[in-house]
């Protein structure tokens, strides 16, 4: 009960009529037991400290008196017909004959579930299975578990908790919580699902889409290399590895699960470790086919590019090629942009226009966006008649010259809709024609593939 606003998210979340309890974390308070009592959620979980240290410290209560406060907290609950889970906070610091007591007092008070929280994410696996295990000799209710992340083992925790015995796991997407955060959703179901064998209710083909969602809404970046979510997880680089995989996905992937398992794409990246099977893979996937020769040199450039400390763009890759192969030309691009506008400010919703010639044909567009990067896409795509629907993934920019008039590079993203990301830079003063110039670069090179 933080706020009158946060009350009316959740009664609001309460009356969706969502195929699951919606649960509600509260003190053993009865004015905050009584505000999601109102909200008419349909479970009330409710917590109080049990460790020396936060009992003395934050409550100043006694164990006589906390382990009252307990159980008329469960009672209350209960005599309004809702779902009780009860949380002994602190649980891995709290001296264990008490915490027992505690758990058997609520569980012959009506409790449904107990949480047992690793509120400072001390416990290690082996400890957390024993632990759940010696708790579950005289509990019989389901136990839930709740991990924070402080050491890095929220999940390895988790995992470590339903061998114990532990029916119940509490996760947050993209492992988001105080602190160093909470056990991840993705990393935890997938865990369950494809090393143990275990089954949840999650529908695993939305764990990307949804952690992209969050990313966004929260504005905390997932991390390239997070395990299942990140886009990296199922990205390959080094020649071994993209021979192996493009031979055989499982060679040098997990094979129990699968990038569509969680909505993912696997992805061939370029970079000074790839190797010969995925540079041919990348260009006959666009219609380049160099000979052994022209090949080595392809080699050869990309490597003195990545040894100067820049990335690899999909389009770069594609230049040189080009240029070593010396088969595309201008006139076949399919889309050659002639002319950019764009409008934006704090009153004026951002509206690109463009004008291209789209295979031979001269084409006008316009559109709006949440921004201009957003409004010219939205206008390139208008232009292209529905031949392949594209939509933005990444974005970054930095300037590689210093004042006002610095020159900006821009790289950008694409995904199409089979998933293929294609990459592309450009540098230009403007920032926005750099932005358009580089969404136009990894547009035509997706046009361009089969």
């Amino acid at each position: 009960m933080s706020s009158e606003g946060e009350k009316q998210n959740v009664s609001e979340i309460a009356k969706m009529g969502l195929r699951l309890d919606v649960c509600g974390l509260s003190r053993s308070v009865f004015s905050d037991l009584d505000a999601f009592l109102e909200c008419e959620v349909d479970m009330v979980h409710t917590f109080i400290p049990t460790s020396d240290v936060q009992r003395i410290h934050t409550i100043k209560k006694s164990r006589e008196e906390v382990l009252d406060m307990a159980i008329r907290a469960v009672e209350h609950i209960k005599d309004h017909g809702v779902k009780c889970m009860f949380s002994p906070m602190d649980a891995t610091r709290t001296d264990f004959d008490y915490l027992l007591q505690i758990s058997k007092a609520v569980q012959e008070a009506g409790c449904d579930v107990i949480n047992i929280p690793d509120t400072v994410g001390v416990f290690v696996p082996s400890a957390m299975k024993a632990f759940i295990a010696d708790i579950k000799k005289d509990i019989t209710i389901p136990i839930d578990v709740h991990c924070h992340n402080d050491f890095g083992l929220a999940v390895a925790n988790s995992l470590a908790a339903v061998e114990g015995g532990g029916m119940q796991v509490q996760v947050t997407i993209n492992g988001l919580g105080e602190r160093a955060g909470n056990a991840d959703l993705a990393e935890t179901v997938m865990s369950l699902h494809s090393i143990y064998g275990a089954k949840t209710n999650i529908k695993t083909e939305y764990l990307v889409e949804t952690a992209r969602m969050v990313e966004r809404y929260t504005g905390v970046r997932i991390p390239p290399t997070m395990p299942i979510v990140g886009d990296n997880a199922f990205a390959h680089e080094s020649g071994i590895h993209t021979h192996g995989v493009l031979t055989r996905t499982d060679t040098f992937e997990p094979g129990i699960m699968t990038p569509e398992m969680v909505g993912h794409k696997r992805r061939i990246v370029m970079g000074k470790h790839a190797g010969r099977h995925a540079v041919i893979k990348t260009l006959k996937d666009a219609g380049l086919e160099p000979d052994n020769d022209q090949l080595n040199e392809i080699m050869s450039r990309m490597k003195d590019i990545s040894n100067k400390g820049k990335s690899i763009t999909d389009a770069d890759l594609f230049a040189i090629a080009e240029a070593i192969i010396g088969k595309v030309k201008k006139s076949e691009r399919p889309i050659d942009l002639i002319e950019v506008s764009v409008m934006t400010g704090n009153i004026i919703t951002p509206t690109a226009s463009v004008k291209a010639m789209v295979r031979g044909e001269e084409k006008v567009g316009a559109s709006i966006g949440v921004g201009p990067v957003d409004a010219a896409l939205n206008a390139v795509q208008s232009i292209i008649n529905g031949q392949r629907t594209m939509k933005l993934r990444d974005f970054k920019i930095e300037a590689i010259s210093g004042g006002s008039d610095a020159l900006a590079e821009v790289i950008i993203g694409v995904e199409d809709d089979n998933g293929r990301i294609m990459t592309a830079r450009a540098a230009n003063e403007d920032i926005v024609m750099a932005s358009v110039e580089a969404l136009v670069t990894a547009m035509n090179r997706i046009l361009m593939m089969k």
